[in-house]
């Protein structure tokens, strides 16, 4: 009988830190022995997320959805790369989806022929931003509902510091998140430890957390975001820093949930990870000379006025 691969979903809104967990999940599961790999699966046209994680070095395998077309393309080029992937004798896949991906596709894919025959859905771990809007529009509410829905554990990012009261905050936004579309289910417990403080133990309960099958209203537009890409833009570094604070705080921009990418500033590039309230500038080897922005009702015109 053929051994079955393990699936894991790591989920999580724009800028909640999927990549970064996943950088530190892949570590522990190579450590353990384990043949992984991961799929990028995103519907951009460009993936970022990609050049980040190619620090896991060869030990692991990157392989990526290309975005860009509508959604039935798109899930067919997932299922396609899914059972490409599912001949290679990995013991684990690893799937980051984009920001405002549709979880039903994931679980839809998996229960088809011949995926059904190939993998075991694992873990599906959800990734929440201690610094969460608290406005949101009704359609991030219900991607965010269809984020946790089903996760087994719902892992808090950029925690360290806070406090019960924004941990309780945290909780009821999202069951009232999952009330408002009809998921029974509510969430009764966060995983809040910085992740700077994880050790083994920790990541043993992440890796068998398991997941749950739960069913809400469905409302999903993916038409709703909008993907900014801006290529071969220069600007030196404080300037950068401050036109991306400028970015978010002008409404004439649009609603604007991320800044990510890689700009060359003087002799080096720089990787740009950015949300209204937690901006991260590095120095990078390796870049490719675009920025994306995504959000809602975004303005091409007055976001690119800020690059210039």
């Amino acid at each position: 009988m053929k051994k079955m691969v393990k699936i894991d979903l790591i989920t999580g809104f724009l800028g909640s830190g999927k990549t970064t967990f996943i950088k530190k999940y892949a570590k522990y599961l190579l450590e353990q022995g384990e043949k992984i790999a991961i799929l990028e699966n995103d519907y951009g046209a460009v993936n970022v997320d990609m050049m980040l994680l190619q620090e896991l070095g060869d030990q692991c395998e990157l392989e990526m959805v290309a975005g860009a077309c509508d959604r039935e393309c798109h899930q067919r080029r997932f299922k396609t790369k899914l059972i490409s992937m599912g001949m290679r004798g990995y013991d684990r896949v690893l799937i980051e989806p984009s920001g405002i991906f549709d979880v039903d596709e994931f679980f839809d894919a998996l229960h088809e022929s011949p995926l059904d025959q190939w993998y075991e859905i694992n873990n599906v771990i959800a990734i929440v931003d201690a610094h969460l809007e608290s406005e949101l529009t009704r359609q991030t509410r219900y991607v965010l509902a269809s984020e946790i829905m089903d996760a087994g554990m719902v892992v808090v990012s950029k925690a360290k510091g806070i406090d019960d009261n924004r941990v309780s905050a945290i909780t009821m936004q999202l069951n009232d998140a999952l009330k408002e579309f009809g998921c029974r289910r509510q969430i009764d417990a966060l995983f809040t430890k910085d992740w700077a403080e994880w050790n083994d133990e920790d990541l043993y309960a992440i890796s068998h957390c398991g997941y749950e099958a739960e069913s809400m209203m469905k409302i999903f537009d993916n038409d709703h975001y909008d993907s900014l890409f801006f290529m071969n833009k220069h600007l030196d570094l404080e300037t950068l820093k401050k036109r991306v604070e400028d970015i978010f705080s002008d409404s004439l921009c649009g609603h604007v949930f991320r800044i990510k990418g890689f700009m060359r500033c003087d002799d080096h590039y720089v990787e740009i990870n950015a949300t209204k309230d937690h901006m991260d500038f590095s120095d990078i080897k390796e870049g490719q000379d675009v920025i994306i922005v995504i959000g809602e009702q975004l303005s091409q015109p007055h976001i690119d006025a800020y690059w210039q």
